[in-house]
């Protein structure tokens, strides 16, 4: 059994019971449209559960974001601290172990003052579970693996639902004929630009990477085109219901961040400024 199975099987079970809603409401158990709907309403609910790990990794940004400065500064004053000690025992003297210590003590009084969470990268480690979990759902099923709730009858009607008749089981890019191809290639094309819309021009910008190394801001300006190339690449292997979802869920988190751009920016980041600069051209009411 593995340890991923008791969210596979609650994943199975939100996808059994839209797929039954939808075709109490006349769709075709077999057609694309029941299957559409258990896709959508997947990312619906999952996106809506993990809401509150989203809100507060927004806040710890922004709490993060306010206590940067007071940070550098400690950290700089250790630095020239250092540097002093250095010059008055020689290049190979050792940092000061007390000086240390207490750098790191306000470092951790700071943190706390600003309310910056020592797991700030939690909200993002338990949502890993639920993605794979997903994947191995949405995969499986695809390949004819009956899971959970999504027993063999449901796992045969998926493997018999088209998209412009293309079986959503189906993987990769080359299939029956053009038409495979160009589904394909349409689904991981636009999963692949709401990716790069989405790191690109609301993430991105939503960064406060003035102090950051060199390397660190490389490699968050490529992180679009990695992202969006990835899926690229990734729908080659890949069933086409997988893309589906793909698609769906790229939507959601391009419109979430979207709303974290325009109206809960990082403080100093380029969105910030972009949100005061609007705010001071807005006239005053009275």
């Amino acid at each position: 059994m593995s340890v991923l199975d008791p969210i596979t099987h609650a994943l199975a079970a939100v996808v059994a019971a839209a797929h039954s809603t939808a075709t109490d409401l006349g769709a075709a158990p077999d057609g694309v449209g029941a299957w559409l709907a258990a896709l959508v309403s997947v990312v619906v609910v999952v996106r809506l559960l993990l809401l509150p790990l989203v809100v507060r990794g927004v806040k710890q940004a922004h709490a993060a974001a306010r206590a940067r400065p007071h940070l550098a500064a400690v950290q700089k004053k250790f630095r020239e601290t250092q540097d002093k000690a250095r010059a008055r025992g020689g290049a190979g003297a050792r940092p000061d172990q007390e000086a240390l210590r207490a750098l790191m003590e306000e470092r951790r009084r700071i943190s706390a003052e600003h309310g910056v969470s020592r797991l700030g990268c939690l909200p993002m480690l338990l949502q890993m579970p639920i993605w794979i979990g997903l994947y191995h759902l949405i995969g499986g099923a695809a390949g004819g693996r009956a899971i959970g709730a999504l027993d063999t009858g449901l796992v045969a009607s998926l493997g018999a639902a088209t998209l412009a008749g293309v079986p959503l089981a189906d993987h990769g890019y080359l299939g029956a004929g053009a038409a495979h191809l160009a589904v394909v290639a349409l689904l991981a094309g636009a999963a692949a630009l709401l990716s790069f819309v989405t790191q690109h021009f609301l993430v991105l910008p939503n960064m406060v990477l003035t102090d950051a190394p060199e390397a660190v801001v490389s490699a968050q300006r490529m992180m679009p085109l990695l992202s969006a190339g990835g899926m690229l690449v990734a729908a080659s292997v890949v069933p086409v219901a997988l893309l589906v979802y793909w698609v769906v869920n790229a939507a959601w988190t391009c419109a979430q961040s979207a709303v974290v751009w325009r109206w809960f920016p990082t403080p100093g980041s380029p969105a910030a400024l972009r949100h005061e600069a609007r705010g001071a051209s807005v006239p005053d009411a009275a």
